[in-house]
């Protein structure tokens, strides 16, 4: 399984818009973020985890021009606004690509681009399918839907075979640990060095990893408040890691 990493950034990236900020004008690349998104490739096939406002710049950087599906963590515009990207990969292999989230997910996406959901869609829409899923889904006997809550919304997180992926977190519940369990890599998000209404803090994403207990975690979804990679990575134990856009993992 080859797993590359997107985007590792918040809603507003990083360089934020305007900002003179130590890490926004930084030089390292590491500490310059997309809107997080993953890209997977396994025996399941090559799947696409939410479809941010960077899309387009993410699969032509990572040379990425097929999908074979889509799953959707929640319905947040840093994690569905660049649907619309799709499109030449509908035209270049000439098929439509299914695409999985909550129902309410669903619901919202086909709001937003209704255009490609009309019951005549306007030509050259994206081709996609929405089927819904719950938490208690398991998709081709091998991806496994987490609950995650993100604030007061309930949104998803996925574990397929031994790597698990979880993105905007505030609180994970118990239940939903036993999915967790035996894994070789975990992606969890941290926000920030504050404690936030809806994100983990640096703190409270380190005490996660370590209850899950994977043999590595890797950290996404850090804000230009973090504070400089090469500053804050010092601080995290040693099987803990900061993930960048542009990282490539095999399993």
């Amino acid at each position: 399984m080859k797993i590359t990493f997107l985007g590792t950034g918040t809603s507003q990236g990083i360089p934020v818009i305007g900002c003179d900020c130590k890490v926004c004008t930084s030089d390292n690349l590491r500490d310059k973020r997309l809107r997080s998104s993953i890209f997977i490739e396994s025996e399941i096939g090559k799947i696409l985890i939410d479809t941010g406002p960077d899309l387009r710049q993410q699969l032509l950087v990572n040379k990425i021009d097929d999908i074979d599906f889509i799953l959707y963590t929640h319905e947040h515009n840093d994690h569905t606004a660049g649907l619309d990207d799709i499109r030449p990969i509908n035209f270049r292999q000439n098929k439509v690509i299914p695409a999985y989230g909550l129902p309410r997910v669903v619901t919202d996406i086909k709001m937003r681009f209704h255009y490609a959901f009309d019951d005549i869609p306007y030509p050259g829409s994206p081709q996609i399918t929405l089927q819904e899923i719950t938490k208690d889904t398991v998709l081709f006997d091998e991806i496994f839907c987490i609950e995650i809550n993100h604030g007061n919304i309930e949104i998803l997180g996925f574990r397929i075979k031994n790597f698990a992926y979880l993105t905007d977190v505030k609180i994970i519940p118990e239940s939903e640990f036993e999915k967790l369990k035996q894994l070789e890599i975990v992606v969890i998000s941290a926000l920030q060095k504050k404690s936030h209404h809806s994100h983990q803090s640096f703190e409270e994403a380190i005490t996660l990893a370590q209850k899950i207990n994977a043999n590595k975690t890797y950290l996404i979804h850090m804000s230009h408040t973090m504070g400089l990679v090469e500053e804050w990575s010092q601080e995290l134990p040693e099987n803990i890691f900061p993930a960048y856009d542009g990282l490539v993992i095999n399993l």
